[in-house]
């Protein structure tokens, strides 16, 4: 199968024709993706390659594609393919269904076959994405796929063992592969994942909770959840880890935006489907199936309560919501719970991909559970909506009747009971969600911001992200879901509201994320609502931007008018919206401002945003004169004269802010109102650019570099010049002439030298706009004036380096560069000047000596050149330039502001003739003459005399004498210069040819090795609209010509530059690096980069966004949309870039360059280097024998020994060179070799190289090649079939995979030579430590699965692991040598044992002893009984069989279980090792049978070091020689061994302890007869070490020596070891004198239980009776202990109760008990009994306590502490739910615990306790009888600091808890709170109020209200009297409770102000101010609170107040109002504050 040939087509076709794309076989009209591909070619100005063209070159590369993976020619070949394949869909042609499914299931196989390189899976992985990330293209119909391949790899890579240290991504890519083909797992699998992954959990262990959640969360197809989502959702419910929540709420997101659909979960498709990927060990279990279905039935789908949700699992939602903004109440940390569990989590759990972020995730679940299923409220009338106003009918007792805390506390739920609840719009999640937003309102305020603040303005901008793109979707046609589910306008209209204030108060913040959050978010709830959103941000804005005092507040509210410009200018978004801009725009004048750069950017970004939009023309009046603008008067206040002046704005019946105005105009109304408006846009430009000229002016001086200031200066030019750019565009013909008059009238009357950079900029903006006009206004002008500079000498002083430039050539280079900003855009324009362009650029190349002058002759004339050559788009308005042009439009255009198109018309600048023959005609005359000039130079002058022929050239060339230093800088610079900026200004004037003779030269020099010239992929070049496209016309063969000379001159030149050595300039090598540059490089793309348009491309895109999925955009989208596939057209062409002998020799050179003596050279010549090895094959290849040579310590030249190095740091050079094995012996040698140059800087370099390199030096490995790979050849025989593979193509796969099989020989023979070349160097006695580590990797890194094992590795890596010179830097080899060790005995066992090569890939080896025991009949008996026998099984015998690992059971039993038999009692059970191997083995028993070993390896454990614990590398060493050799080295390790145990020493008895540990580890598989022998040898030393050795320094190292023998292993295989410490523990006295003598048993214990995790159960009834009994103990530290045992015994008896421990029934009963049945088993019933016990207790020690500086010894508070600890453990666990049954219970005590003044560690441990438990959610039935608790605590406590402590507990857990409590307990809550105003300590009132107001916000409104009243009637009906007065103290304090009730109220509505308040403030409290302390300080509290809350809203807050009120408002804001004089005063006040006309 051969290429199209499409290289004939032509640049110059009538135009863009679609006949010849589609055959008439095709039918276009139906395929959305085929009129896809018809619009993007109608987008073109050229004729695009047809379909059936494309289709043939997308199967020739399917093709070679099959046939790599059918030869396994993974690595070089298919990744060569699929590069191919992505660049091919660069094009935009779709692939065709059958081609993507084939492709899919090939990328799908490959990466999941064991033993596939990790490249080759990342990019299967990603391949396989793309291919089937759209669910439209194809779906579960068209593709099904096996899960368990992918999870049989991942559960086996997830977890390391103990002698693994090496990981790869392998884990991350299975999870991502799972992740990407979910869906295409049958639904019918289901039943059969749930049974391999639930058996998995065990909630004693955390890493399987969050190993099986990710398997099951991962794999479980999302279709039909029906089966398993309750059983999911009460697993969650019962589990306290933060990771788990965040994954948790990623996979409930995608269920619920995918279930808004019934259709998706029709239990019917499951049978519909076929079901035809069936792995061999995967199977369909006949699990419980209740959703069977008729099929005539009716499905509704997943609908619950609340979206797919039931009530009980929303509460449970939205307190995960609530807990995942992270809000810090001042509750001591209550949120840390949960990430501390998460600290039990293995490292490997991070291997996975993350979820998403939760907070997205949550905004999701939020948005799509919405619907209209409840009772709607009526309409809000608070800014921030909550709930309706219900009827005020409350009985309240008089005040007379009652007490006061009676009436306080009467009950405020009467006549409301049996009304239906009602929900905003209807919708249950979206009153949720205002509840929520409510409960944080405070949080969004700027001055209470934090890192929360973020996250919760995220969480708002994802909120009305998503509900917008859900509303746009469910307007589509196609939309699934039921009308009766789909959001209504209430609903987005209520939703508006309750997100509106916390945006207005965020949108102040100072924190940049969460600015950027709010302006999202407002852009959203723009286009939602606009009038709601527009008109308060004018509010704000309009004031801010007329007084400019605050530049952050100024900042803010443009950035808020920015994400408003919808609303503005869009007239389909808000048609009043227009009339506002004009004034905005006048506003928006003074935020041009050089000196407040943030404010500029802010400013000139919403220029763009809205110059984009619309036509700047005059519609009041037509008559098409030029406007003339009037005076500037920069005093002028433009907002007052607008017509467009902003109406004021009431809150109407509905609580919405719309105008007056605004309800009562027409849309005729309105455009009459905008038309008059636009009468100032003349004098609004004419400001404008004053004012941009004004900055131009003041900008600094420009320096060296031609840029005025630093890095701010320039981008502030940029943003400006960009808004210029983008308003010129869009002038109308009058004002456009306006504004180039401004410009030419300014640039022809200043010179400014600080302005020439960015007067270019300003030229270019109106060039752009209009270039014949700007041309026909400039060009005379700007060339009369160059021509008179030069003649008087401007420009004639010589200068080759960047320098400040003299005054004198300040009018030359001002002229220059206005004059390159006129050729910017249209080429035919140009060309009509193009005899002066001409004359003018040779009279500037003539007499232009400095550096800037012909530098930026040289940039003029590539910016012409481009103009001419390139093709690109003329313009981008906003409309059509058909319509642009029409009458209509230009009458009418207002109307079409804002307009978005669903098609578009582009017009493109082509080439033609004229301009081709222009720029040819510049090569000819000027650039050809300068580079013959070059060459004469260079051939007349030679090495030695090369200065002086020079300087005999350059006095004719200009008829001067000058110095014979600058002739050469001259030639370098101004001739150089000038060619190398033309040929860097044609990159698409002529397309390069590929002559076959090239192609061979490329396959033989390729950095790709060892492949076969057919499977070398190369790209044909297609049409892109290059000008000179045919090899024979003259003008082509002239420009090759021509371009080949300068190349060879550039080569000639850089050899002449190196043969002069040190004579030459930096500057001048640079000049030669960028013309190389140039020459290579400047092709296609290059100046029209197609990653640079697809950044500009998605970035218009996100600007111009209003919604997601938007199907109609602006026309600059579909513009850019363009100019981005005209350049991945041009990228396909420059991609594949073919070296010729030329090219290779400036290769070289550029090498040579990179290794120069010059620093700065080096790096510009790396970089380039790098740049060459992207574009061009064999670029590598060719420059690493250049870079070894320097290498090479003879050459005795350290800065190219520099530069080589530097070189090879480059990813492109070191990485590749080591990855492969042919040349990775050379790297190694050569960088090994370095050690010889002792330079620090060489070494340093070295160790970078090293670091950069060894990473990418991965283990040999061809096991991939073995494995069998049934259900991928069948695809391929399935794809050959339809591609219609011939004989030919059969014999190319045999061809490559007979190459292929000599590739593998030739780097193996390539890793045996590096091994030997390393392992030669590592051995030397030469070799420094430092190379002696980084040959043991690399000789490490070598020791492969594939191959057996040889002597010389072994008996090296053995000899290394003692430290045979000690030295402080060489103690890492020992360490490297271990893990070498470690790794060479682990690949032993697995080539012994593994059968096939996928397990030797895996490790998973097949041990002897290993049995698959099948479960028949699990039940919970069962479970008790494996638990039990861990304990009760003392023979070991044949019969018996080990569970190493944690059982199954815990939920429930699996098929079956993996056990092991004992070992044989006198025959060896692993041994013989693999024969192939046998040598490594021999040497291995060599050198460890020896003493001497030993003794060397005892003397390098037992050095001195700060390690207070064994270290697992040597134990592990250690323990792998025993495993390898038995017993072979006992006898020589006996003699150490016993002296080391005597020896007290801390170093020796870790060294024991290591030694012993090892040897115990290693037995694990001898016969038992050695076993029994091993362990009566070390039985008499248990009492020494466990008991007379152990000291304190000791004790963590046995501690630890105990964790290393239980991890993972059953106790049955350490019976004497078990029996021994268990007797010891039983008989220990743990009420010794000293208090170590008693922990350090329970140290060990501790050890042993830990590390036995759930197989200790047995034991530990019989442990915690023994502690119990200790529980008082006198000492602190064994209480300690006590305390962790308890919370373990918890954890271990945690356990789910289905009936029946299986999958079937678990979750079959998840979905069918009542919610409140604690099916998970997490109530805490396993202490009860002695919680109850504690409760007694605690009673009579109570009493018997004794106070003072002794109360911490007695039995109550050592027991108190105790009881804290334990529970805060429990708290702080995965089973902290478990905690609330005994804290309950014990919840008066603790109450008491914190009111101790004489024990302040027991306070604080309660107080804490208490508060992080509410961070927790209790089970629901224990929600009420907590809070009566505690609401008891605060009633009946007679001690004030119980009630004090427990008043901030309730605001805690309700703001924590707040779903999950009822109504009726929240209006109990108020009456708690009510009674405690009373009080008669001032503290605990006040801190009732401050609770109060916190639970007000968020209460029913119709308790609001009646609590008011009573507050009200309370405040009037109290009388104070005098002081002497007996009822004086109590009648203050009535008249505070009724005070701290009111301003209770207010405070709870920080940021509104309700109806009711004005009279509240300014009627009773106002009558307060002067009341005794404390209610008068309660007042002017109050007060200044309302006063900062209300700050910045006041504008319209005030309007609540009539004129008295304000005025008593004042009196209580200030004080006092007894004067006239004070009253004018305190106006002033008024006004300053609130800004309130007084």
């Amino acid at each position: 199968m051969n290429i199209p040939d499409v290289s004939a087509l032509s640049l110059h076709d009538p135009g863009p024709s679609f006949t010849h794309l589609f055959p008439n076989n095709i039918e276009i009209q139906d395929d959305r993706y085929l009129q896809k591909l018809k619009s993007y070619a109608k987008s073109l100005p050229y004729t695009i390659e047809s379909y059936s063209k494309m289709m043939d070159m997308l199967d020739f590369i399917i093709l070679r594609i099959v046939q790599c993976v059918e030869a396994k020619d993974y690595e070089v070949g298919f990744l060569q393919w699929d590069s191919m394949l992505s660049y091919w869909s660069m094009l935009k042609y779709p692939i065709p269904k059958d081609r993507r499914i084939a492709l899919a299931k090939i990328y799908f196989y490959v990466s999941i076959t064991p033993g596939m390189p990790a490249q080759i899976i990342a990019t299967c992985a990603d391949g396989f994405k793309i291919l089937t990330e759209s669910k439209k293209k194809i779906s579960i119909e068209d593709l099904r796929l096996s899960w368990k391949p992918i999870y049989n790899i991942l559960s086996q890579d997830l977890f390391l063992s103990r002698r693994q240290f090496e990981y790869t991504q392998l884990s991350w890519c299975m999870g991502y592969i799972a992740e990407n083909s979910r869906r295409f797992f049958h639904p019918a699998a289901i039943n059969k994942m749930l049974s391999t992954f639930i058996p998995l959990i065990n909630g004693s262990q955390l890493d399987t909770i969050l190993s099986s959640q990710y398997y099951l969360l991962s794999f479980l197809p999302l279709s039909h959840p029906q089966s398993y989502l309750p059983m999911l959702l009460r697993i969650w419910e019962s589990i306290n880890s933060y990771k788990y929540d965040e994954r948790m709420l990623h996979f409930l997101s995608k269920l619920a935006e995918m279930h808004v659909s019934p259709e998706v979960s029709d239990p019917r498709k499951i049978h519909s489907i076929p079901d035809d990927e069936i792995s061999e060990d995967e199977g369909r279990p006949n699990g419980s199936n209740d959703t069977n279905l008729k099929e005539d039935a009716y499905w509704p789908g997943l609908y619950k309560d609340v979206g797919i949700f039931s009530e009980h699992e929303w509460s449970l939602l939205m307190c995960k919501c609530l807990a995942s903004m992270e809000i810090p109440l001042a509750d001591t940390g209550s949120l840390t719970t949960g990430p501390s569990a998460d600290n039990q989590a293995g490292f490997e759990i991070g291997r996975l991909p993350k979820p998403s972020w939760r907070i997205s995730s949550l905004a999701k679940i939020i948005v799509y559970s919405m619907a209209p299923d409840g009772l709607p409220a009526p309409p809000s009338n608070a800014l921030t909506p909550l709930f309706s106003p219900s009827p005020s009918g409350m009985n309240t007792p008089s005040i007379g009747s009652s007490t006061l805390g009676e009436y306080l506390s009467a009950p405020l739920g009467k006549g409301v009971q049996g009304k239906g609840k009602t929900y905003l719009a209807g919708s249950k999640a979206l009153d949720s969600l205002a509840r929520l937003i409510a409960s944080v309102e405070s949080f969004f305020h700027p001055t209470n911001s934090g890192d929360w603040t973020t996250d919760l303005s995220a969480f708002i901008k994802l909120i009305a992200y998503n509900f917008n793109k859900r509303w746009y979707e469910e307007r589509q046609p196609d939309c699934e879901t039921p009308l009766n589910r789909r959001l209504s306008r209430a609903m987005k209209r209520e939703l508006v509201k309750s997100l509106r204030t916390v945006v207005l108060l965020a949108m102040f913040s100072e924190d940049s994320g969460t600015v950027s959050n709010i302006q999202s978010c407002l852009k959203s709830m723009c286009v939602m609502e606009p009038d709601l959103i527009l008109h308060p941000i004018l509010e704000r804005a309009i004031p801010s931007l007329e007084s400019l005092t605050e530049t952050q507040r100024t900042i803010a509210v443009i950035k808020a008018l920015g994400a408003v410009a919808p609303a503005i200018i869009c007239r389909d978004v808000y048609y009043p919206g227009a009339k506002y801009l004009i004034p905005i725009l006048d506003l928006l004048i003074p935020g041009i401002d050089l000196n407040d750069p943030s404010k500029t950017l802010c400013t000139t970004a919403f220029l763009v945003e809205i110059s984009q939009y619309i036509q700047f023309s005059d519609l009041s009046d037509t008559s098409g004169t030029i406007p003339t603008p009037t005076e500037h008067n920069p005093q002028q206040n433009e907002f007052a004269k607008s017509s467009g002046k902003l109406p004021s704005f009431e809150l109407n019946g509905f609580g919405d802010l719309v105008s007056d105005m605004e309800s009562r105009l027409s849309p005729d109304e309105e455009d009459t109102l905008l038309k008059d408006s636009t009468a100032s846009f003349a004098d609004w430009l004419a400001n404008f650019i004053r004012r941009v000229i004004q900055l131009m002016e003041n900008l600094p001086e420009e320096g060296p570099d031609g840029k005025s200031g630093g890095t701010t200066e320039v981008q502030v030019v940029d943003s400006v010049v960009g808004a210029c750019s983008q308003i010129c565009v869009h002038l109308s013909e009058p004002l456009y002439d306006l504004v180039l008059k401004m410009v030419f009238d300014y640039a022809s009357t200043n010179v400014r030298t600080n302005a020439v950079r960015a007067i270019h900029q300003l030229v270019e903006c109106v060039a752009n706009a209009n270039p014949d006009k700007t041309l026909a206004m400039f060009f005379p002008f700007c060339a009369h004036k160059i021509r008179l500079e030069l003649e008087n000498g401007a420009g004639s002083l010589r200068t080759t380096s960047s320098s400040i430039p003299i005054p004198s050539d300040a009018t030359l280079h001002w002229n220059l560069a206005i004059l390159r900003g006129t050729v910017f855009n249209d080429g035919r324009a140009v060309v009509k000047y193009r005899n002066e362009l001409l004359s003018l650029v040779q009279l500037l190349h003539a007499k232009t000596y400095s550096k800037r002058g012909f530098s930026w002759t040289g940039k003029f004339l590539s910016s012409m050149l481009l103009t001419l050559t390139h093709t690109y788009p003329y313009e981008n308005k906003f409309v059509n330039p058909e319509e642009w042009e029409s009458e209509e439009f230009r009458q009418t255009h207002h109307q079409h502001w804002g307009k978005r198109y669903a098609k578009e018309d582009i017009s493109w600048h082509v080439p033609d003739d004229e301009e081709i023959d222009f720029a040819v005609e510049i090569f000819k005359k000027l650039i050809e003459p300068t580079l013959t000039t070059l060459e004469h130079l260079l051939s007349e002058s030679g090495i030695t005399t090369v200065h002086i022929s020079l300087k005999v050239a350059t006095e004719m060339q200009y008829g001067a004498m000058i110095f014979a230093g600058d002739l050469l800088d001259l030639m370098e610079y101004l001739h150089l210069s000038l060619v190398r900026y033309a040929f860097g200004g044609v990159p698409t004037l002529m397309k390069y040819h590929v002559r076959p003779e090239d192609l061979a030269y490329a396959a033989e020099t390729s950095d790709i090795l060892d492949e076969i010239p057919e499977m070398l992929a190369s790209l044909e070049a297609l049409n892109a609209g290059f000008c000179l496209t045919d090899p024979s016309d003259p003008r082509h063969q002239y420009m090759s010509g021509l371009r080949w000379r300068f190349g060879d001159f550039l080569h000639r030149a850089s050899a002449s530059l190196r043969q002069q050595g040190e004579e030459n300039t930096v500057d001048a090598v640079h000049m030669l690096l960028r013309s190389i540059r140039t020459y290579m490089l400047e092709y296609g793309d290059s100046r029209d980069g197609y990653f640079v348009n697809e950044d500009q491309y998605v970035s218009t895109k996100n600007v111009s966004r209003l919604y997601a999925q938007q199907r109609d955009w602006p026309r600059a989208v579909y513009v850019r949309r363009a100019r981005f596939y005209h350049s991945a057209r041009l990228r396909w062409n420059s991609i594949d870039r073919l070296r010729g002998p030329l090219e290779d020799s400036l290769i070289d050179d550029v090498t040579q360059w990179s290794m120069w003596h010059y620093a700065k050279v080096r790096i510009s010549s790396q970089s380039l280097l790098e740049s060459f090895s992207l574009s061009y094959d064999g670029v590598r290849r060719r420059a690493l024998p250049l870079l070894y040579h320097a290498l090479e310590f003879d050459a005795d030249d350290d800065e190219r020994m520099k530069g080589a190095l530097w070189s090879l740091d480059i990813s492109s050079f070191g990485k590749y060179a080591i990855s492969e094995p042919t040349l990775a012996t050379d790297l190694l040698t050569k960088l090994l070799a370095c050690q010889s140059n002792e330079k620090t800087s060489i070494q340093s370099c070295v160790s970078t190289v090293f670091d950069n390199c060894l990473g990418a030096f991965i283990e040999p490995n061809s096991l991939v090649y073995d494995v069998s790979t049934p259900a991928l050849h069948k695809v391929l025989a399935e794809l050959k079939a339809c591609l219609g593979v011939g004989p030919e193509d059969e014999l190319i796969t045999d061809k490559c995979r007979s190459n292929r099989v000599k590739r593998i020989q030739r780097q193996d023979e390539a890793a045996d030579r590096t091994h030997k070349a390393v392992l030669a160097i590592a051995k030397s006695s030469k070799t420094h430590w430092r190379y002696a580590i980084v040959a043991m990797r690399c000789l490490r890194t070598l020791v492969r699965r594939d191959k057996p094992l040889t002597s010389a590795q072994m008996t090296y890596f053995l000899e290394s692991v003692h430290d045979s010179q000690p030295t402080i830097v060489s103690t890492f080899e020992p360490y490297y040598a271990q893990r070498a060790v470690l790794k060479i005995t682990r690949t032993l066992k697995l080539r012994t044992f593994c059968t096939s090569p996928e397990d030797l890939y895996l490790g998973r080896n097949q041990n002897p002893l290993k049995q698959t025991v099948v479960m028949d009949n699990p039940s919970h008996a069962l479970s008790q009984k494996f638990l039990k026998d861990y304990r009760y099984s003392t023979d070991i015998n044949q019969d018996l069989l080990f569970c190493d690992k944690n059982p199954q059971g815990w939920i429930a039993w699996g098929r079956s279980i993996a056990l092991y038999e004992p070992p044989h009692p006198t025959h060896s059970s692993l041994l013989p090792w693999e024969s192939a191997s046998q040598e490594a083995v021999s040497a291995a028993s060599q050198i460890a049978t020896r003493s001497e070993f030993w003794e060397k390896l005892n003397k390098y454990l037992s050095e001195e070091n700060s390690e207070t614990s064994m270290t697992q590398d040597n134990v592990s060493c250690i323990k792998s020689i025993f495993q390898l050799l038995e017993d072979e080295p006992l006898p020589a390790v006996k003699p150490i061994l016993d002296e080391l145990l005597k020896n007290k020493d801390v170093d020796k008895q870790r060294a024991a302890a290591e030694i012993a540990a090892g040897i115990i580890g290693g037995s694990k598989h001898w016969p038992l007869i050695k076993q029994k022998k091993l362990w009566q040898w070390l039985k008499p030393y248990f009492k020494v070490i466990f008991n007379q050795n152990l000291k304190s320094d000791t004790v963590g190292i046995w501690s630890s020596f105990l964790e290393y023998i239980f991890y993972k292993t059953d106790p049955r295989r350490v019976q004497p070891l078990v029996d021994y410490l268990f007797e010891l523990f039983e008989t220990a006295d743990l009420n010794t004198e000293l208090s170590f003598d008693a922990i350090k048993f329970l140290s060990l214990f501790r050890s042993c239980y830990e590390e036995l995790g759930w197989k200790s159960l047995a034991w530990l009834d019989d442990a915690v009776d023994r502690y119990w009994r200790e529980l008082h103990s006198d000492h602190d530290d064994v209480r300690s202990y006590i305390a962790e045992l308890l919370a373990f015994a918890d954890k271990i008896n945690w356990q789910p109760r289905p009936s029946l421990p299986t999958v079937e029934v678990f979750a079959k009963e998840c979905r069918a008990l009542p919610v409140d049945y604690d099916i998970m088993g997490v109530r805490g019933n396993y202490n009860q009994g002695r919680v109850a016990e504690l409760v007694r207790d605690f009673k009579i020690w109570r009493e018997e306590r004794v106070s003072g500086v002794r109360a911490f010894q007695s039995k109550y508070d050592r027991v108190a502490i105790l009881v804290c600890r334990w529970l805060f453990q429990v708290v702080h666990d995965t089973n902290a739910v478990c905690a609330f049954d005994y804290i309950l219970p014990l919840m008066p005590e603790l109450f008491h615990f914190t009111e101790v003044n004489d024990n302040d560690e027991l306070a604080n441990r309660a107080n804490i306790l208490l508060v992080r438990m509410c961070g927790v959610s209790p089970p629901r039935p224990l929600i009420h009888p907590l809070l009566d608790t505690i609401f008891e605590a605060i009633q009946s406590s007679p001690s004030w600091r119980v009630r004090l402590k427990a008043l901030p507990l309730v605001q805690v857990f309700y703001f924590r808890q707040m779903p999950l409590i009822s109504d009726v307990k929240v209006v109990q809550m108020l009456e708690v709170l009510g009674k405690c105003l009373d009080d008669e300590v001032v503290e605990v009132r006040e801190m009732a109020a401050t609770t109060l107001s916190g639970v007000l916000r968020l209460s029913p409104r119709s308790s609001v209200l009646t609590l008011k009243n009573r507050f009200v009637r309370l405040a009037r009906n109290s009388h104070i009297p005098s002081k002497k007065d007996p009822t004086y103290n109590k009648c203050v304090r009535q008249r505070h409770a009724a005070i701290l009730g009111i301003c209770a109220l207010v405070d709870s509505y920080p940021y509104t102000v309700e109806k009711w308040m004005p009279e509240l403030l300014t009627n009773v409290l106002a009558e307060h101010t002067y009341d005794p302390i404390p209610i008068s300080t309660t007042v002017r509290k109050c007060a200044r609170n309302f006063k900062k809350t209300h700050q910045d809203t006041w504008h319209e807050d005030s309007k609540k107040f009539d004129d008295q009120q304000l005025a008593a408002l004042s009196t209580l804001l200030t004080g006092s109002s007894y004067c006239r004089s004070l009253s004018i005063h305190l106006c002033d006040v008024l006004t300053t504050d609130f800004g309130v006309d007084a």
